[in-house]
């Protein structure tokens, strides 16, 4: 019977070994498990700042875009302004230019009728 004490005794201190063998590993795991946690608690925050950074700055460009798109109507009509406004000049004159030249021929054919007498009353 001492045979089976011994070996009971041996079974024992075996299991108690076992067990703080357990407990070690387990508070080490729980020390990577408390460091994960703080880490992962660091990139939420950090996640949160960079998704309000990202929300912050998709607004701004957003507003950006529509001065952009503001800007370039703008440019589109001033150019079609000066386009007309150019188109209207060359208009006015070839107007000009003809009724010139109109005045010009009245007057040649005044002076060739009348001779042409310088008589300073033009």
């Amino acid at each position: 019977m001492t045979e089976h004490g011994a070996a009971l005794q041996t079974y024992n201190q075996e299991l108690i070994k076992c067990l703080e063998e357990f407990k070690t590993k387990r508070k080490e795991l729980l020390e990577v498990i408390k460091q994960e946690e703080e880490e992962k608690a660091t990139l939420d925050r950090n996640m949160k700042a960079l998704q309000e950074k990202i929300a912050h700055l998709n607004g701004n460009l957003q507003q950006h875009k529509q001065l952009c798109e503001n800007y370039d109507k703008t440019i589109r009509e001033t150019e079609l302004g000066f386009k007309k406004i150019v188109e209207s000049s060359q208009t006015l004159l070839k107007v000009a230019q003809h009724e010139a030249n109109k005045f010009e021929n009245t007057i040649a054919k005044h002076e060739e009728i009348n001779g042409n007498y310088n008589t300073g009353d033009w």
